[in-house]
């Protein structure tokens, strides 16, 4: 499962932090976040070589939005759609709630199950694809909040049961310095089942990480650190948001 750490404080210097630890099969090709989509120079992101979508991206408008797997559904399916589709959907809208307006009109039947987390500075919406109607959406209220393949929050998933409260009792991260997120994104010690930094297991693991910090003034730039790897191994370097990873 992939997993999700959000923290929206309006009114505060950064008023979006977004966290997500990408869990893969380790072969699957993907590339690191750039502006990889000719007709959405708008969007970086990372980029799925697969199905060609993303995991996890940004637009210019400031706008973020990461996809997830729900319990039960790794994987494709025939006949159905893609879930790296839907990022690059939700930013072709200059805000989170244009974006979750339009999402919650979509057939959720069309792809495997899924949750998404759409969010700018403003506000964060928390999207799952049960498989059939339209997705159910839930507004994130102000306050650190962490998901992965049930609801926000769920403190039944080991996991979250064990890092949630970590994030919140941690110092709130100041871009370009991510370290209380990062030491904790980067956590590989057991019990097993509850690691976010998952080691290499029948080919699956933890294969990328993100940190990215949406700034209050609307013309300063993003903060975006990217681990190309299991983070404890590789660590974090930032994003050239103009086209890709710093040098």
């Amino acid at each position: 499962m992939c997993t999700i750490v959000l923290s929206l404080a309006p009114g505060s210097e950064w008023p979006l932090l977004l966290a997500a630890n990408r869990d893969e099969r380790l072969d699957r090709p993907w590339d690191a976040p750039g502006r990889h989509w000719p007709d959405r120079p708008s969007v970086i992101g990372g980029r799925d070589r697969l199905a060609g979508g993303s995991w996890l991206a940004l637009n210019d408008a400031g706008v973020v939005a990461g996809v997830m797997n729900r319990v039960g559904s790794l994987g494709p399916a025939a006949g159905k759609r893609s879930r790296g589709e839907l990022p690059l959907m939700a930013l072709e809208h200059a805000t989170a709630t244009d974006a979750m307006r339009a999402l919650a009109t979509l057939d959720a039947g069309a792809w495997r199950s899924f949750n998404m987390v759409v969010a700018d500075r403003r506000c964060a919406y928390f999207i799952s694809g049960l498989g059939y109607a339209t997705p159910e959406i839930l507004r994130l209220e102000p306050g650190c909040h962490m998901a992965a393949t049930t609801g926000p929050d769920d403190l039944s998933i080991p996991r979250i049961g064990r890092h949630l409260p970590r994030f919140r009792e941690a110092a709130r991260p100041v871009p370009p310095d991510w370290t209380p997120w990062t030491r904790i994104l980067s956590d590989r010690s057991l019990p097993a089942g509850s690691e976010l930094n998952i080691p290499p297991r029948a080919g699956f693991g933890t294969c990328s990480s993100s940190v990215i910090g949406l700034p209050a003034a609307p013309d300063a730039a993003p903060s975006w650190h990217f681990a190309a790897g299991a983070p404890d191994r590789v660590g974090y370097a930032p994003v050239d948001l103009r086209s890709g990873p710093a040098a």
